[in-house]
C-alpha cells in the first residue's frame, strides 16, 4: 500500500505512526476485550483516555491551571453561536475581525445575538493581508474581540496576537493549533476543530479561562453551555468518544516529536522551502501579502491558469494529492499541517521545479 501526501485543507493527513497505533489497538484496547469505539465514555477504561489526553494537551501547549479544557462536538462553526449566548454577559456589542471566509461566517452568526463591531475589514482587498495593530478600532467596552488567526481558505495569518487591553481576546485557530508554541495566557478562549492539526472530525476543542464561565444567557441551551461541560468533564452526553482518543494519540506523537518547538522548526522550515520555490519564479505566484502568509495553507497561482488541469494531473501521478484550491479563490493550495512530512514538501518542491521546465 503506498500513501499519498495529502495537501487537504481538512479534513487532513493524520501522522501514520498514529494511525499504525490506532490499527493495533482497534480490536482489543490495552487487552481491555473491547475497541475504544465500543467503551462506554463512562468506564474505566476511556475515562483514562480521556484523563490522559487532556493531561497531554495541557503538557504540550502549556495550559495554565485556570483554563478549562472542554471536548465537544459540532466542529468549530457550533463556537460561532455558542460564543456571543456564553459571552457577552450583560453586553451588548463584540468586536470582530474580518480576514476571511471564517471570520465572515463568524461575524454572520454573531449578528443574532449582538451588535458587531468590526474592528478591521481586508475584504477590499481580497483577503490578502492582515490588518496591523494601530489599524484594529477597538471598542473599549465590547464583550471581547474574535479574530481567526489562520484563514485555511485565503492562506492569510497573523504574524502577532492583537493587543485587547482588559478585553478577552478569543481565537479560532482551527488550522493553526499546535502548530508551534502560544502563549495560552495572551487569549481568553482558543478553540479548534480537529480536522487539520489534532485529528479526525468530529471534535472540537475549546481552552476557555475560568472567570469567562457562568455567563451564558438564560436562553442558552445546555448542549451550548460551557459550563454545562466544564462541570461534567466535557461528559454531560456521549461525547465523539474515537476522535477524543485519536486526537489523544497525536498529542503523544506531538510529545514524542519533541513537542511544539520542535514542530514549530519544522514547519516553518517547511512552509519557507514552498514560499522559496513560488517567489523565486515567474511560473508560479503568490496571492498573499509577505507579512501575512500561512505556514499552515499556501495558496499559488500558475502564470498560466490553462496549465492548472494538467498540473494537478501530473501531481496526482506523483502522490500528491488534493492541490486544488478552493473553489473561491482558485489556483492551488498547499496545506501543509503537522502531519505531512517535510518528505511530502520536497517532494511538492521538486514537482514544481519540474513542471515549471517542461512547460515554462
Amino acid at each position: 500500500m503506498t500513501r499519498m501526501f495529502n495537501f487537504s485543507a481538512g479534513p487532513a493527513m493524520l501522522p501514520t505512526a498514529v494511525i499504525k497505533r490506532a490499527q493495533q489497538e482497534m480490536l482489543d484496547w490495552h487487552g481491555s476485550g473491547m475497541s475504544v469505539m465500543e467503551m462506554s465514555h463512562r468506564g474505566k477504561e476511556y475515562m483514562s483516555i480521556a484523563a490522559k489526553a487532556e493531561q497531554d494537551l495541557r503538557d504540550v501547549m502549556v495550559i495554565p491551571d485556570n483554563y478549562k479544557v472542554l471536548f465537544l462536538q459540532g466542529g468549530a462553526s457550533m463556537q460561532f453561536a455558542a460564543i456571543p449566548l456564553n459571552i457577552l454577559g450583560d453586553k451588548k456589542t463584540a468586536d470582530y475581525i474580518n480576514t476571511g471566509m471564517w471570520s465572515k461566517k463568524a461575524i454572520a452568526e454573531a449578528k443574532c445575538y449582538c451588535d458587531v463591531n468590526i474592528a478591521a475589514d481586508t475584504s477590499s482587498n481580497g483577503f490578502t493581508t492582515v490588518p496591523t495593530q494601530a489599524e484594529l478600532k477597538l471598542n473599549p467596552d465590547a464583550a471581547f474581540v474574535h479574530y481567526t488567526p489562520n484563514e485555511t481558505i485565503g492562506g492569510v495569518e497573523f504574524d502577532y496576537i492583537p493587543e485587547t487591553g482588559d478585553v478577552p481576546l478569543i481565537a479560532d485557530m482551527s488550522s493553526t493549533i499546535l502548530s508551534r508554541p502560544i502563549d495560552v495566557s495572551k487569549f481568553a478562549m482558543i478553540y479548534a476543530g480537529a480536522q487539520k492539526n489534532i485529528g479526525p472530525a468530529g471534535l472540537c476543542i475549546v481552552i476557555i479561562r475560568e472567570d469567562l464561565l457562568g455567563k451564558a444567557s438564560k436562553q442558552t441551551p445546555a448542549m451550548l453551555n460551557y459550563e454545562t461541560h466544564a462541570s461534567n468533564g466535557s461528559m454531560y452526553n456521549t461525547p465523539p468518544t474515537y476522535s477524543w482518543y485519536m486526537a489523544g494519540l497525536v498529542f503523544e506523537w506531538i510529545k514524542e516529536q519533541g513537542g511544539l518547538v520542535a514542530m514549530g522548526q519544522v514547519n516553518q522550515r517547511k512552509a519557507e522551502k514552498l514560499y522559496a520555490v513560488i517567489d523565486n519564479s515567474d511560473f508560479y505566484g503568490s496571492p498573499v501579502a509577505k507579512n501575512g502568509r500561512s505556514w499552515m495553507n499556501i495558496p499559488f497561482t500558475l502564470a498560466d491558469a490553462d496549465l492548472d488541469a494538467a498540473f494537478l494531473a501530473g501531481a496526482a501521478e506523483q502522490g500528491l494529492i488534493t492541490l486544488k484550491g478552493h473553489r473561491s479563490v482558485g489556483g492551488m493550495r498547499a496545506s501543509i499541517y503537522n502531519a505531512m512530512p517535510e518528505a511530502g514538501v520536497d517532494a511538492l518542491v521538486a514537482y514544481m521545479q519540474s513542471f515549471e521546465k517542461s512547460q515554462g
